[in-house]
């Protein structure tokens, strides 16, 4: 796939905004970057995309001409190479801001500072698959290493600015907590055919989950409580359906445990989509049975469009989830408790609506796209020369 062209033009006098991740693909983290580039202002600023690994055609969502997106190829482990081309991009294109996202990431802060880059931001959007819980060591020094070339941390929780203040040790004025916000145009109630033809019926009852099908996202939680939700509502079990939307090493095992239970006509896995807010109202109920999060984008889209979700009580999902008012939190790992809490939702009919229009409510009021973009705008501002 080719790249976006190279046309940073250092005396274009917008501030520009390096945006440096791991790999431009379907993630929450990826949907919040493309949302800031498509929605801050063009006449305020500039942005360029840097992908350490590589890019997917997810780079389409990127809807101004005016954004590099480049791929550095990094090695696997220490790529100290990749290192040196940050630094001789950074001292090319001489961004006013360089903000990079998550622990893999963190390095390039380095080649950030050599080159003089004015503003260094530090994003921690969620937990790491080989790090759940934040009780890494080798993560925590990584992050104090790199803590005094940084001037801002955001996380996007307040589980996250914990561990950033307590675990780690960074300065307080040092951390702006952000949360995401959703795209109310595009994320909203309705009706939507999205699903397979005869899928579903005016009884059933579709449960939803959307999400790379990996590691701490955990859809076999989900899989497994499903099947668990049958045996417990034996009467109801031809009402229920189960949605899985997501690419990843979990998908096919999934699919085995459905079909060894003989539910595969009552699940639908059709790998990873691209209609994700038609395929959202398509829904009753939104799950999301992960074993860590940060602040989740697909809480908040589903949350958007109207659905009541059960989430699992990890992470940031109990700042965005009010248990019992929009929606349900049992503990994470526990397929039977997971089942039990969607079994609320096919006992009574009317407490997904319930929960459903009081967690429109609540994107409305605290979760807008337009309080995210200033609060990163504030972000990007405070960077020397930047006005």
């Amino acid at each position: 796939m080719p790249e976006q062209p190279d046309n940073i033009d250092p005396s274009d006098p917008r501030p520009l905004i390096v945006h440096v991740i791991y790999r431009l693909q379907v993630g929450g983290l990826e949907n919040g970057v493309v949302n800031l580039v498509n929605h801050l202002p063009r006449e305020r600023y500039r942005h360029a995309i840097v992908c350490l690994a590589d890019y997917t055609d997810f780079r389409e969502r990127i809807r101004r001409d005016d954004v590099a997106v480049i791929a550095m190829h990094k090695r696997p482990g220490q790529d100290f190479g990749t290192l040196w081309r940050l630094y001789k991009l950074f001292r090319r294109w001489r961004p006013a801001v360089v903000h990079t996202r998550n622990i893999g990431c963190l390095e390039a802060q380095l080649p950030a500072w050599l080159a003089r880059a004015p503003w260094r931001v530090h994003g921690e959007h969620g937990w790491d698959v080989n790090d759940p819980d934040g009780s890494n060591r080798t993560y925590r020094w990584l992050r104090r290493l790199h803590a005094p070339l940084v001037h801002r941390f955001i996380p996007l929780s307040g589980h996250l600015d914990d561990y950033l203040r307590s675990a780690v040790g960074i300065a307080p004025r040092k951390i702006r907590r952000i949360y995401n916000g959703v795209d109310t145009d595009t994320f909203h109630p309705g009706a939507s055919d999205a699903l397979p033809r005869g899928f579903r019926d005016d009884e059933s009852v579709v449960f939803g989950t959307v999400g790379r099908m990996h590691g701490v996202k955990d859809q076999l939680n989900l899989a497994r409580a499903f099947i668990a939700l049958h045996r417990r509502c034996p009467q109801q079990a031809h009402r229920l359906r189960l949605v899985m939307i997501g690419d990843g090493p979990l998908h096919t095992e999934c699919l085995c445990e459905l079909q060894d239970a003989g539910l595969e006509d009552q699940a639908w896995l059709p790998g990873a989509r691209h209609d994700i807010p038609r395929i959202l109202r398509a829904l009753d109920v939104f799950v999301l049975p992960s074993q860590a999060e940060g602040i989740s984008n697909t809480i908040l889209e589903a949350m958007a469009c109207g659905l009541p979700v059960v989430a699992t009580r990890v992470g940031g999902n109990p700042e965005l989830v009010e248990e019992d008012t929009t929606g349900l939190l049992p503990p994470a790992q526990d397929p039977q408790a997971l089942a039990e809490a969607m079994c609320r939702y096919v006992d009574e009919p009317d407490l997904a609506a319930r929960h459903g229009s009081a967690g429109l409510a609540r994107i409305q009021e605290h979760f807008s796209l337009q309080h995210m973009l200033a609060n990163y705008a504030a972000v990007y501002d405070a960077a020397p020369g930047s006005h």
